[in-house]
């Protein structure tokens, strides 16, 4: 039987940064405008990568001064921005359970929020029977590395896993691998192309 592996953000939690800004913008494009001045993403990729909170900051300060003030309570609001389940996917990965097939995730996310994702969707653990933070190996998709990883702890073959992942470069890096590749873009296509596979 093949092993599904999943990614996490934008596949099965929805990822609403913007939300932790709420109480320092009066607009959701004025909070918009202050990441894209900062380059929000490019920081967030590091703390993903396993910079520390308080090294982002650090860095954050020195780069852009006073401007990145707001980012000191990125962490204290981050389950503000976690709090919607991506529709129809948790339902096809219980199903997926409940079928017996071995499913495992690996996720771009930082060591220092990851507690929040575990708090709010405990049943991430019960799923998956291994899961890789980037943020705790300090290494990130799309390269080779993080998924070697996962197939060394389990003892997996990239030929008989299948990857999900809402970025295609992710998508591609496992394929590389060697591994089947499923470009996230819903639920009721994941479900489609695990269908195809005789998985759903």
């Amino acid at each position: 039987m093949k092993n599904v592996i999943f990614d996490l953000g934008a596949v099965l939690i929805e990822w609403d940064a913007p939300l932790a800004f709420a109480d320092a913008f009066t607009t959701r494009e004025a909070a918009e405008d202050w990441m894209a001045r900062i380059d929000f993403h490019a920081w967030n990729r590091l703390q993903d990568g396993g910079r520390s909170f308080q090294d982002g900051l650090t860095a954050a300060r020195e780069q852009h001064g006073d401007a990145a003030r707001h980012l000191a309570g990125y962490l204290a609001a981050f389950a503000l921005t976690i709090d919607r389940p991506v529709p129809g996917t948790w339902e096809i990965a219980e199903a997926l359970l409940a079928r017996g097939v071995p499913m495992y995730a690996i996720t771009n996310w930082s060591a220092d929020t990851w507690p929040h994702a575990l708090e709010l969707y405990p049943r991430l653990t019960a799923l998956f029977g291994d899961i890789v933070v980037s943020g705790q190996v300090r290494q990130l998709k799309p390269e080779p590395a993080i998924y070697r990883l996962l197939m060394d702890r389990n003892g997996l073959s990239p030929q008989d896993c299948i990857f999900i992942d809402d970025s295609l470069a992710n998508v591609e890096g496992a394929r590389a691998l060697g591994m089947d590749g499923i470009h996230f873009t819903g639920a009721g296509a994941l479900a489609r192309e695990l269908t195809l596979r005789g998985l759903f």
